[in-house]
């Protein structure tokens, strides 16, 4: 019998699953469905650090890059939905949405380097779609955007955790 409570519980878990758990809260957190990977991302890496692992080590490796494909894929995800939406013949006059609009159709692919952002990420993913960006270009900016989002992360999670 298991202690849903238990914290040795829960650390038998990600330290069985951590990967897939990453990968699954990734995917989720960059498509219209709510999620946080930021903290799953943390959860798992604090403690990986904690017990010695450095930077480049394959267990913090393994977790950069999960998560790094996990969140690319539910954002290209988010853009073939995009590519689905029948064309719309004008534009209601809401804020956000114009604004996105005006930024991909003005820089393009190059917006989806910050698909990461919270709220309009998923739109930049969306609209690109829906404009029918080049889908390679799409998701070179896409990932390199994660990569350094995921980096970010790791080395904000050693300067304020350890």
């Amino acid at each position: 019998m298991f202690d849903l409570f238990s914290w040795d519980w829960w650390q038998s878990l990600l330290g069985e699953h951590r990967l897939w758990i990453m990968f699954t809260s990734a995917f989720l957190s960059s498509t219209v469905l709510p999620g946080n990977s930021e903290i799953i991302f943390l959860t798992i890496a604090t403690p990986l650090l904690w017990a010695g692992s450095s930077y480049f080590s394959a267990d913090i490796q393994s977790l950069l890059w999960v998560a790094v494909i996990g969140n690319s894929l539910g954002s290209l995800t988010t853009y073939l939905l995009g590519r689905w939406l029948p064309p719309m013949q004008k534009i209601q006059h809401h804020r956000k949405i114009t604004w996105v609009l005006e930024k991909t159709q003005r820089y393009g692919s190059l917006m989806l380097f910050f698909s990461w952002l919270p709220i309009v990420g998923d739109l930049f993913c969306a609209v690109a779609g829906w404009l029918r960006l080049n889908w390679v270009a799409c998701l070179v900016f896409i990932t390199l955007g994660k990569i350094v989002r995921y980096v970010f992360l790791l080395f904000l999670g050693i300067n304020v955790f350890l």
